[in-house]
């Protein structure tokens, strides 16, 4: 029953990245307007033409994530490693993956079985841009899948430094013969450039290899026993050896020792540096910066390892960041693990919330003001001469009362106010208090007070150059709540008494990772559908339901840390950080599409000028009485045939730039661009002309262009243009680069 649970949780890995890739498929098929709307979203104008196109896909496709996700089953926990004691004893660097080919295999059939039964994704498929995309990616995954059964069930990377040449290793079981056979048909199968950065070797084969430059192709060794990667001969061979002899010291090393400690338990994916011979590679400094790294307490860095794999039933993502010896500097901030009381202040609808324990503000002051001193006597004078005017100490009267747990919440940024709070613990009240009245006093903000229901709530006006801002504060049982509003800071405290907060809610309390106590040193929370919506805003409702679909249920993203006295560690629970992925990249995804095609368009646009540019060139050459032509229409295709051409319509552009339409005076649309062409023509021959391509709207281009007789592209930043250029106008804009 557990065995079958923890392949239930690891199947949501696989899901997740095969929604992210259909995600893009299906962004990038909505891609294929050219224009949108006036004052039009790009993303809803996306959702809106899916919705046109291929009614009812955004809900197919979250059903077709639920269905993988049903049908997928994952490799194992692996408890050992039976490819790490190859290593060489040199290795500074791991990474460790399962083999993913069968999952993938499955996958891929659920998929093109859902194009079968399915006909509202085989009709998106089939006829959007994913018609284009979509066979590439399934060849992918196919030939992924094939190359997979070749091998163990482990792939192994390491990484290590020969005097300064860094060393690269991949590693993996071969599971039956053929595989070689099998690679040299993919390479062929590649354009011409794609393959010769590839070489597969057999052993006959490495005996008699030339060396290249490193790193100028990857070497791939097939054996009967192991496939081996390489970026040059010399390592390849070294390691053949190795191999030969049977050689098992890495696991003897103290690094090799840390990462079979880690696969107890049973390792998904593991990932570690030994970071202090990699530390030792780098050249040394100047004595100060070397001075100041060894103050940092960072110089004494020991190994970096994380993992994801299985506890207690459960599965967790956990880091540790490991020292030499007690930490120290600023390494030693991060405080040992305590009760997060701030978190009672925090609303559970919060978008992010962050919460950390330092040591001491007053210690982190001095250990600042001693880092910047070393390298610079003068630094603090400012600070000492504010002090003086104000007749405040910021280490005593401020610093030193604060108690170290400090917390961030943003609940939302839309404008015109952004709502967030801040909750810091207090030593002293009164006299943090007393402090905070001497400093506002000093810089003349006004401030207000008001009491109400026991709390006493302060009102601070801030100048700026667009008005005043104000902010409230109130203490509350040892703590400093601040907001962007007396509302904010109201229902912070309405949380702390009625213990509705974060910090009580179930979904916080479940998110925590077998084997830890609710106690921390740190804590990041973050709702993953609202981060999302940060970006995606405009996308419309079907949009974010099909996505909030793909990353299942809404699930907080949380992950803790903890401060131990020679490590920090942090962990999460496996689904916590993994439920938000697809949002996330689809948060990324469509504003960098919008972006690349807003670059097509202006890209578009700048050819189009110079075709029009190349055209008028020929026109007036052809008919010199006339000189340049007057419009797009008269460069454009004779409407009477191919074949035919006149004055009127020379037949030099295309219809879509030159439309018989496209006479004196009209805009004429191509890729999200309005053109207009128009020729100074006081008397014939017309002796100069200026083309003009201005964005639709803000959405398709950020820039306009124009170009005259003289042949140079000039360009002008701004909104879409509305009124006429002309060509001493156009002389005037910044030539294009």
């Amino acid at each position: 029953m557990k065995h079958a649970q923890n392949l239930q949780r690891r199947k949501r890995y696989f899901v997740q990245t095969a929604a992210t890739i259909l995600a893009v498929l299906l962004l990038a098929s909505a891609c294929s307007a050219q224009a949108n709307p006036q004052g039009q979203a790009p993303a809803e104008q996306w959702t809106q033409e899916l919705n046109k196109k291929y009614p009812g896909l955004l809900e197919e496709f979250g059903k077709l994530i639920n269905k993988i996700q049903q049908s997928v089953q994952f490799p194992e926990g692996r408890g050992e490693s039976r490819l790490l004691p190859l290593l060489p004893e040199e290795t500074m660097s791991y990474g460790a993956l399962p083999n993913y080919g069968e999952t993938a295999s499955q996958a891929l059939k659920v998929f093109r079985q859902e194009l079968v039964d399915n006909a509202v994704l085989r009709n998106w498929w089939q006829h959007s841009e994913a018609a284009t995309v979509g066979p590439k990616v399934e060849d992918a995954v196919e030939k992924f899948s094939q190359l997979s059964q070749y091998l163990g069930e482990e792939i192994v990377f390491s990484g290590a430094m020969e005097g300064r040449d860094p060393k690269f290793l991949m590693v993996a079981e071969a599971r039956k013969p053929g595989l070689k056979k099998f690679l040299q048909g993919m390479l062929d199968a590649l354009p011409g450039k794609s393959k010769a950065g590839v070489r597969v070797l057999d052993l006959q084969e490495l005996a008699a290899a030339k060396e290249k430059k490193p790193s100028e192709e990857l070497l791939i060794l097939v054996r009967s026993d192991f496939v081996v990667g390489a970026l040059d001969v010399a390592t390849l061979r070294k390691f053949n050896v190795r191999l030969e002899g049977k050689s098992r010291g890495f696991a003897g090393t103290p690094f090799g020792q840390r990462i079979v400690q880690e696969y107890k338990g049973g390792v998904t994916v593991l990932a570690a540096a030994d970071l202090q011979t990699i530390l030792k590679q780098v050249p040394p400094g100047p004595p100060q910066e070397q001075m100041t790294f060894q103050r940092s307490g960072f110089a004494d860095m020991k190994y970096l390892v994380w993992a994801h794999k299985s506890v207690g039933g459960q599965e967790v993502s956990q880091a540790e960041l490991s020292f030499t010896g007690p930490r120290h500097g600023v390494a030693a901030w991060i405080a040992k693990p305590a009760p997060l009381g701030s978190l009672d202040f925090v609303s559970p609808k919060a978008m992010m919330a962050g919460t950390m324990v330092l040591t001491s503000p007053a210690q982190i002051f001095d250990d600042v003001r001693e880092i910047a001193t070393a390298s610079n006597p003068n630094a603090f004078a400012a600070l000492t001469q504010a002090e003086q005017v104000l007749k405040l100490n910021l280490k005593e009267d401020l610093l030193r009362q604060l108690g170290g747990e400090i917390t961030l919440e943003l609940d939302n940024i839309a404008p015109p106010k952004p709502e967030w709070k801040a909750i810091l613990k207090v030593n002293n009240v009164n006299r943090l208090q007393q402090s905070l009245n001497t400093l506002l006093t000093a810089v003349h903000f006004q401030t207000e007070q008001a009491d109400d229901g026991g709390v006493t709530y302060h009102a601070v006006k801030i100048p700026s150059a667009k008005g005043a801002v104000e902010i409230e504060y109130a203490f509350v049982d040892g703590y400093l709540v601040v907001g962007s509003s007396r509302d904010v800071v109201a229902d912070a405290v309405r949380l702390h008494r009625t213990d509705e907060s974060l910090g009580k809610s179930k979904k916080l309390q479940a998110s925590l990772p077998a084997g830890h106590a609710p106690e921390a040193s740190g804590l990041l929370y973050q709702d993953p559908i609202a981060m999302a919506m940060l970006q995606l805003r405009q996308a419309g409702p079907q949009m974010m339901q099909s996505l909030a679909q793909m990353a299942g249920k809404n699930a907080p993203a949380v992950m803790r840390w903890y401060g131990e006295e020679t490590a920090i560690r942090e962990a999460s629970k496996g689904g916590a950080l993994d439920a938000g992925v697809i949002l996330v990249v689809a948060a990324i995804a469509i504003p960098n599409l919008l972006r690349s095609r807003m670059a097509a368009n202006e890209a578009s646009a700048v050819g189009s000028v110079r075709t029009v540019n190349a055209a008028e060139i020929v026109y007036a050459t052809k008919y010199p009485k006339k000189g340049f032509a007057p419009n797009l229409a008269s460069l454009g295709p004779d409407p009477r045939g191919p074949n035919a051409d006149s004055p009127e319509h020379a037949s030099l552009i295309d219809a879509t730039l030159g439309n018989a339409s496209c006479t004196a005076g009209v805009w004429c649309i191509k890729s999200g661009y309005n053109f207009r062409l128009t020729a100074e023509c006081t008397q014939q021959p017309c002796k100069d002309y200026v083309v003009v391509a201005t964005p639709v709207d803000s959405n398709t281009g950020t820039r306009s262009f124009c170009s005259t007789s003289d042949g140079v592209i000039h360009l002008k930043q701004g909104p879409p243009l509305t009124t006429p250029v002309s060509a001493g106008d156009c002389r005037a804009w910044l030539p294009l680069q």
